[in-house]
């Protein structure tokens, strides 16, 4: 009865740590999962558990450095971090989402060494932090760099044919519809071959910028089937709305060939 009480006993422990870890990382995943992040509320919890489960084993085996065990889930969560972190043309997405699994695998590995309040306590200031701060930092984002900040002209201009006209003059603006960019004025002309489009957008954006957000736009349009070719230059010191001729620009533009063909 001693024996059978002790192995009781020592399920309990082990169910409720991992019970613990895999409801740490559930809460931290429910913020993910609610703003349809890559990683939600399944894979944090997953990564909590397994750490858990590790550290956890560690203790079962008496390893006289169960350190060690953790030090190489912190190591292994690196690879499952860099799998959600993606390039969007100029721009890295997911290292807040890798951050937040990393933070995850922490918790577990707490709950699983039988610390329940740090465990507890990290997961709380997981997601405060995920959400707190979160407004914060677009405002940084949007804060202009220096005290005074001036507007420079830009032209983007995007060619397809004159079919995929209204297609490409939607993406056109959805693409500079973002915070960084003062749209002005979206016109179409047709090219001299009679069956081309020029699909023109004359912009305005704060401080230096330009290029990247620029730049980041080229990327994503120069994808689309659609678009024959996309560039953008700085204009000057002044929006020509009228005649065509750009001959007075500061920079030439640089023209990316898209997927669509000529």
């Amino acid at each position: 009865m001693k024996i059978l009480s002790f192995v009781q006993q020592a399920d309990l422990e082990f169910a409720a740590r991992l019970g613990l870890a895999v409801l740490c990382g559930a809460s931290i995943g429910f913020e993910r999962q609610w703003r349809a992040r890559m990683a939600g509320l399944r894979t944090n919890a997953l990564v909590a558990a397994g750490a858990a489960l590790f550290v956890l084993l560690s203790a079962g085996l008496e390893d006289p450095s169960p350190s060690r065990v953790a030090a190489q889930v912190v190591s292994g969560i690196g690879f499952l971090g860099a799998g959600v972190i993606l390039r969007d043309g100029l721009n890295i997405r997911g290292l807040n989402t890798a951050a937040t699994l990393w933070c995850a695998a922490a918790v577990g590995c707490l709950a699983g060494a039988g610390m329940p309040l740090g465990a507890i306590t990290g997961a709380a200031a997981v997601i405060v932090t995920n959400v707190a701060l979160r407004p914060l930092a677009r405002r940084l984002d949007r804060s202009p760099d220096t005290g005074a900040e001036f507007e420079h002209p830009y032209r983007f201009v995007a060619v397809c044919r004159s079919e995929n006209e209204a297609h490409v003059r939607t993406l056109v603006v959805r693409a500079l519809a973002g915070p960084d960019f003062g749209l002005r004025s979206v016109r179409s002309d047709n090219l001299p071959d009679g069956e081309s489009v020029e699909v023109r957008a004359d912009l305005c954006i704060a401080g230096g910028r330009g290029s990247t957000a620029l730049e980041n736009a080229v990327s994503r349009l120069s994808l689309e089937p659609a678009v024959t070719s996309v560039a953008w230059e700085l204009i000057g010191d002044g929006i020509d709305d009228g005649d065509h001729d750009d001959s007075r620009a500061a920079h030439r533009p640089t023209w990316f060939r898209g997927r669509g063909g000529g």
